[in-house]
C-alpha cells in the first residue's frame, strides 16, 4: 500500500505541472482527491505493463491492495461531471496522472483504453472539448 507521503508527493507533481497556467490566469489550484493516481496493488510476478494491461482488459479485476479500472474510472468521472457542471462554458486546467486521465476519458468515450494509455508520455498534455457531458474532441498538445 502506498504511504500518505507518497500520495502527497505525487499530488505535488501534478500541482507543479499546472502551476504556471494557474498563476497566469490568477487562479488558485484546488486539489481533488479523487483524481489521485490509481493504486495498482500487489502484482506478483507480472511486469508493470502486464499488470496494467490486465486491469484494463478486465475492468472489474483488481490486484490485492489495488483498485480496479471500474472503481478508479467511477471516482474520477464523478469529479469530471462535477467540474463540467460547475464550470460549464469555461476553460479549466486539470492536472492528474495518465492512468486516471485515460480511465476518466474512457468513461465518456471507449476509445480511451489500454492502447491509448500506452501511447501517452510523461508529461503529456491533452485538450478536451465538451458539450455538457458529451466529450466532443480530444487533442494531444504535447510535442516531444
Amino acid at each position: 500500500m502506498r504511504s500518505r507521503t507518497d500520495c502527497w508527493v505525487k499530488a505535488l507533481t501534478c500541482v507543479r505541472t499546472i502551476r504556471d497556467a494557474a498563476d497566469s490566469a490568477g487562479k488558485e489550484i484546488i486539489i481533488e482527491e479523487d483524481l489521485r493516481e490509481r493504486e495498482i496493488g500487489q502484482i506478483g510476478g507480472l511486469s508493470f505493463q502486464e499488470a496494467k494491461q490486465k486491469v484494463y482488459v478486465d475492468a472489474a479485476f483488481a490486484f490485492p491492495g489495488g483498485e480496479s479500472s471500474l472503481q478508479a474510472r467511477h471516482r474520477a468521472a464523478q469529479v469530471i461531471r462535477k467540474l463540467l457542471d460547475e464550470h460549464a462554458g469555461k476553460r479549466i486546467v486539470i492536472g492528474t496522472h495518465g492512468d486516471i486521465m485515460t480511465l476518466m476519458l474512457g468513461e465518456f468515450d471507449l476509445r480511451f483504453d489500454y492502447a491509448f494509455w500506452e501511447s501517452t508520455s510523461m508529461p503529456d498534455i491533452y485538450k478536451t472539448e465538451w458539450e455538457g457531458e458529451i466529450l466532443r474532441q480530444v487533442t494531444r498538445m504535447w510535442k516531444e
